[in-house]
């Protein structure tokens, strides 16, 4: 059996210069994996997501490679600097603040101009809160879809919510303490009550804690204690068991004749709608005509 070491790791290194996208813990330290902290130590340089919060990581492993900052808010020269030092001969580490970097962490433009130049680009695997909440959620977890944050404001977060209504997949997003109640609120009231969901907090942390129920019962269970509002969430919710019902079906595809609408003749968006959802065109467009009459009275 083949032993992976920290001298073939320098060795690998030294022959060229690769980009390491390596994930570090999401709250307890002990899930740092062993490859990932050598990786740390033998590259030139660290790109953090805030170098303040990653020095104390680092200190703890005691690894004092150089940081620098690399974050969402970096434009492309900071990106361009990065790809120059790798192309220098330099092996460089991707870290955010916790979890994989690039999963609601930035990093994609760094990754993309990387392979655009030939540059390797290596997955140090390890911690990741999407992954972690699915694994114990007790959810169908064969086909799942990554929502990431919701819009911040209502308005755009129930559209987002109502496009993601028919979907049979599972539904997996974070959400922030200040958002989290509002945001299972418009998921009860678009989902339904009885949909199923699992509420990860502060997962692997000290105070972690896990909730599955309907959505009306995650609201209830949210909202009951202060304390359930605090840290930094995972919400799974089930899909769809009825997603091929004629109703929803119809419901999506007027959802799609109202957006289109905005720009298209009633008759152009009912036929754009037919052909993207299979909905009969002559009902979205009658559909669409009900809705004008009654909005007009």
């Amino acid at each position: 059996m083949l032993l992976f070491t920290s001298l073939d790791l320098v060795w690998n290194m030294s022959t060229q210069a690769k980009l390491f996208i390596v994930a570090t813990p999401i709250g307890n330290l002990d899930d740092f994996s062993f490859r990932a902290i050598e990786v740390l130590k033998a590259v030139d340089l660290v790109a953090a997501e805030d170098t303040r919060h990653s020095k104390r990581l680092l200190q703890h492993y005691q690894i004092d490679t150089s940081l620098i900052s690399y974050h969402d808010h970096s434009d492309l020269s900071e990106t361009l600097k990065l790809i120059e030092l790798l192309e220098a001969g330099k092996s460089i580490a991707l870290i955010s603040d916790a979890g994989t970097p690039l999963i609601s962490d930035p990093g994609y433009r760094l990754v993309t101009e990387a392979r655009s130049k030939g540059i390797p680009v290596l997955p140090i695997p390890g911690a990741s809160a999407l992954t972690a909440a699915l694994s114990v959620s007790g959810l169908p977890t064969d086909r799942f879809s990554f929502e990431g944050f919701l819009p911040a404001k209502q308005v755009a977060r129930v559209k987002r919510l109502q496009l993601l209504e028919v979907d049979s997949r599972t539904l997996v997003f974070y959400e922030s303490p200040h958002r989290i109640l509002v945001s299972l609120s418009d998921m009860n009231s678009v989902f339904g009550d009885s949909r199923k969901a699992f509420i990860g907090r502060e997962l692997t942390k000290k105070f972690e804690s896990h909730f599955l129920g309907s959505l009306q019962e995650c609201v209830h269970w949210v909202r009951s204690d202060g304390n359930n509002q605090k840290g930094e969430f995972v919400v799974v919710v089930a899909g769809n068991d009825d997603a091929k019902d004629e109703d929803l079906k119809l419901k999506q595809a007027m959802t799609i004749v109202q957006s289109l609408g905005k720009e298209l003749s009633m008759k152009k968006a009912g036929a754009l709608a037919s052909e993207i959802t299979g909905t009969r065109k002559n009902l979205l467009y009658s559909k669409a005509l009900e809705e004008l009459d009654s909005d007009s009275k």
